[in-house]
């Protein structure tokens, strides 16, 4: 992720994680720490704009994800997953940004952030999200341990198969979403 506004793309990501995590954190610090991250004070606009929408909308957006998501509750999904979500679905519904754009940032950010599962997950659920189109008639799998409390759909025989959710932030360091 080169450019500059998939820097603040992260950033954004990092904050909502942060949020996620610990729901007390004040919008200042947020603030505070974007600016301390983001150099550049138009990228930091874009980074809090991001953060900001993503919070005002989240009832809606998780609800709307949650409907996506079938058979999947946001508590179920890794926290990482869940943000890039939030993010991806903000960008999609409520900015001009082009839906091959924001769902392509994503994937970036579940690549760098999830495990192997996370960027056919995340890919998934982005698609049915787009506004007036996507591939919403397409179910996504039902969660292994919650098949016994649904009917799943019948599937294809020539279907690919269907992605596995992810489930843990890696070990990798790199991966490090804590703000210090």
């Amino acid at each position: 992720m080169a450019s500059r506004r998939s820097k603040a793309r992260e950033t954004a990501l990092q904050m909502l994680y942060q949020q996620d995590l610990n729901p007390d954190m004040p919008d200042d610090t947020v603030r505070e720490l974007i600016v301390e991250r983001l150099e550049d004070e138009a990228l930091a606009r874009f980074a809090w704009s991001l953060f900001s929408g993503v919070m005002e909308r989240r009832p809606a957006l998780d609800d709307g994800i949650e409907a996506a998501a079938r058979n999947w509750s946001l508590k179920r999904m890794a926290p990482t997953d869940r943000n890039v979500l939030r993010l991806g679905a903000f960008e999609l519904l409520h900015t001009d940004t082009p839906p091959r754009v924001i769902i392509d940032e994503c994937l970036e950010l579940a690549k760098r952030y999830g495990t192997a599962q996370s960027p056919p997950f995340v890919n998934g659920i982005l698609d049915r999200l787009i506004p007036g189109g996507g591939r919403q008639q397409e179910p996504l799998p039902a969660p292994p341990d919650a098949a016994a409390d649904v009917v799943s759909e019948p599937v294809p025989e020539n279907a690919p198969p269907a992605p596995s959710p992810p489930s843990v932030l890696p070990a990798d360091s790199s991966a490090d979403l804590s703000v210090e």
